[in-house]
C-alpha cells in the first residue's frame, strides 16, 4: 500500500504569544515493512530555531522554537510511505510464555538485550497488580507467547468499551481497568501493562490507520486520527504489532510513526508557550491511499 498522510496541528491565541518551544514525533519511521518516500514539515511562523535528532529508541524528532511575537502557530507534516504486509509467525507455534520471560531475564542474545528494556514499567504503563490479574486468564501455564496476546488483545477489545470522553492523555493503567473505558493509548498502555507484568517485552507503538467511512458515505477530508497499538517481542520473530482497540494483527494499513515505552516518549506534538492568553488547538489528519 502507498499512502499520503498530512497532519495538521494549529494553535491559536487570543493574545500574542512571544515564545513558542515544541518537539514532534511526525516523521514516519523506516522499517523492514514500511518506507518513507517523502516527509515535509511546514511551520509557520518560521521557527528561529529548528533540529532535527534521532532520540535514544531511533525515532526522528524535530525541535524548533518560534522566538518572535504570534497570535497562530501551524504545524503540518506531510508524508509519502510505502506498506507491506508483515509476515507474522503462527501463535501455536511461538514459545511459550515462561520461556520467553526467562529469556528476557538471561537476556543471553543481542535481540534479547535490545528488548528487555520493554519489560520494565514506565510513567504510563505500569507494572501493577491489577495488571497481571487482568493478564493472568489469557497465559495459562505453556500457552504459546503469541496465542496468549492475541487471546489478551481479543479480550481489551471486547470486554472494554471505546469512549472518547472516558480517559486524558495522563489516565492510567488501573483507572482504565476501574472505568472499562478509553482510546486507542488506553488500550495499548493496558495490553503492555498486562505483558510487562508477566515479564514479557511490550513496547508502545505510535501511527496512523487507514480509516474506512460507512457504505455509502464520502471519505471526510482531514477527519482521520491518530492512532496506537502495542508490539510483542517474539524470539526469533522480532516484534509482532498488535492492535487491541480493533483485535487485529497490525497490517499494511498501519503506519509506524514511532515507538517508545509509552505514549509520553513519542508524542506527536508537544511544547510550552509563553503568553497566548486563552489557547484554541484544532488538529487535521487525513491517510489517503495513493495508486
Amino acid at each position: 500500500m502507498k499512502y499520503r498522510i498530512t497532519h495538521k496541528t494549529a494553535y491559536r491565541y487570543s493574545e500574542p504569544a512571544s515564545l513558542s518551544q515544541n518537539e514532534l514525533f511526525l516523521h514516519p519511521r523506516e522499517t523492514d515493512t514500511q518506507r518513507v518516500v517523502q516527509n515535509r514539515l511546514a511551520i509557520v511562523p518560521e521557527p528561529q530555531y529548528l533540529h532535527r535528532r534521532t532520540d535514544y529508541f531511533g525515532n526522528i524528532a524535530y525541535v524548533f522554537m518560534v522566538q518572535q511575537p504570534h497570535d497562530e502557530l501551524t504545524m503540518t507534516a506531510t508524508s509519502i510511505v510505502e506498506t507491506h504486509l508483515p509476515v507474522t509467525p503462527a501463535p501455536a507455534g511461538t514459545p511459550p510464555w515462561e520461556d520467553v520471560m526467562r529469556r528476557l531475564a538471561a537476556h543471553a542474545h543481542p535481540a534479547e538485550l535490545a528488548a528487555c528494556q520493554f519489560v520494565f514499567g514506565s510513567p504510563l504503563a505500569a507494572v501493577a497488580p491489577g495488571a497481571l490479574a487482568y493478564a493472568r486468564p489469557s497465559f495459562p501455564p505453556g500457552t504459546p507467547v503469541l496465542a496468549g496476546a492475541m487471546a489478551l488483545m481479543q479480550r481489551i477489545f471486547t470486554e472494554f468499551t471505546y469512549d472518547r470522553s472516558a480517559t486524558t492523555v495522563d489516565t492510567t493503567v488501573d483507572q482504565v481497568l476501574a472505568t472499562r473505558k478509553g482510546v486507542c493509548q488506553d488500550f495499548a498502555h493496558l495490553a503492555i501493562g498486562c505483558l510487562r507484568a508477566l515479564g514479557l517485552a511490550a513496547r508502545y507503538v505510535s501511527g496512523y490507520l487507514e480509516t474506512k467511512p460507512p457504505p455509502g458515505k464520502p471519505k471526510l477530508i482531514g477527519a482521520d486520527a491518530s492512532h496506537a497499538w502495542v508490539s510483542l517481542f517474539v524470539p526469533n520473530a522480532g516484534w509482532v504489532d498488535l492492535d487491541p482497540t480493533n483485535n487485529q494483527v497490525a497490517g499494511e494499513n498501519h503506519i509506524t510513526l514511532a515507538w517508545g515505552r509509552d505514549y509520553g516518549d513519542v508524542t506527536p506534538v508537544k511544547g510550552v508557550v509563553m503568553g497566548g492568553g486563552v489557547h484554541m488547538l484544532s488538529v487535521l489528519l487525513d491517510v489517503a491511499p495513493q495508486t
